[in-house]
Formats: structure tokens, sequence, C-alpha cells
């Protein structure tokens, strides 16, 4: 009996940790670039900016796209309600920065956000308590709120850019459990692994912005 494995049979593990490397390879070249999506941007006013404002900084993207794997993750009223409690603690952050009421270690408790939940997708467990899973994800989402307030500039529309930058998160919550469907309809016998696997590398990916961070 031939051992040759067709390719069709290596092919998503093969491409799963191809897609894993280029991720990483791709994450820490982008670090020093884009670790801090706050500091100099120029100017940040109105829905477009706001918008652009977590799209355009690697620490937010990992985050809210692991925040969209988790809740995939843990499937029925959690796929809606874990984004949900992030956008809704995210704009309170918002708030907070806006009005120039201080939250320590924005910065450090931003880096710590990705490299927890990318490690709490890589972990794979789906017997999180609702309450829990939703309290997690709030708790980070103060910090990357903050970080969104606080550059935006006095002449603002304070109103369009935080639905600029509310609009962003959902989008890139959607890309996250997008992500861990389009892997389960890829394969559905190894689309848990494959969803460890990006969690992963969310999570050392957090480690080299936590670096930068302290």
């Amino acid at each position: 009996m031939s051992n040759v494995v067709s390719p069709a049979r290596r092919s998503v593990p093969g491409l799963a940790r191809h897609a894993a490397r280029a991720v990483l390879a791709g994450g820490f070249a982008l670090v020093p670039a884009l670790a801090f999506a706050h500091p100099g941007h120029g100017p940040a006013v109105g829905f477009a900016h706001g918008f652009l404002h977590p799209v355009s900084g690697l620490d937010h993207v990992l985050a809210m796209v692991a925040v969209g794997i988790f809740a995939a993750q843990l499937g029925g009223r959690a796929i809606w309600a874990v984004p949900a409690s992030f956008v809704a603690l995210m704009a309170a952050g918002g708030f907070l920065g806006m009005s120039g009421i201080g939250l320590p270690l924005v910065e450090l408790g931003i880096a710590l956000s990705i490299i927890v939940l990318g490690g709490t997708v890589a972990l794979g467990r789906k017997d999180w308590p609702l309450g829990a899973a939703m309290a997690l994800v709030g708790f980070f989402a103060l910090f990357h709120g903050h970080a969104h307030g606080a550059e935006m500039p006095v002449d603002a529309s304070g109103l369009e850019y935080a639905a600029g930058f509310m609009a962003a998160t959902a989008a890139l919550h959607a890309a996250g459990i997008g992500l861990a469907l389009s892997i389960g309809k890829l394969s559905e016998a190894r689309a848990p692994r494959l969803a460890q696997a990006v969690g992963a590398v969310v999570a050392v990916a957090g480690l080299g912005i936590l670096s930068g961070a302290i």
C-alpha cells in the first residue's frame, strides 16, 4: 500500500503553517511602525478619521480580530454579545479619553489585551460563562477606547469621530468571526486547531508589541 499522502490531504495544515509564518513575520515587521495607532496619526477629525484610527494600528487590529474569533469559538449568543460588550465598553473608554479623564497604563493595557485575547483563542476553551467572556473583552475595551478618545482633537465632532471608531471596531470583529467560520468551512475536523494557531500567532505578536510598551 502506498504511503504517499495526496496534495489535498496535505493542503490544509500546510496552508495553515505558511499562513501563520507569514502573519507572524509580517506582524513583527510592522511592529516598529504600527505598534500603537495613537501617536503620529495627523489630524483625526470626523467619521472617516475615527474609522481609520483602529484599522491603521496593528495593536487594535489584532485585539479586535481576536475578539471576533473568541466569540465565534464560544458560539450561540456569544457571537453577538461578546463583540457588543467590547464596543459598548470601548465607547465608555472613548468618552473618558475625550473628556480628558486619565486611565492608567493605557498602552500596557492594550498590549496585554493582545496577549490575553490571543492566548484565550489559542487555548480554545468553549466553556466560558457568557458574562465572564463579556467582562474580559469589556475590560480591555476600556483601554482601546481611551486611546481612541484621547487622540480626538478639540475641534472635532466627538459624535462623528466616536461613530467612526466604533464602526471600524465592529467591522474588525466581523472579520474575526468571518475568519473563524471560514476556517470551519475549510476543514471542519481541523478548524479548532487552526483557530487556536491563529490565536497563538496573535499572542506572540502581542509579546512583540509589549516589548515596545514597557
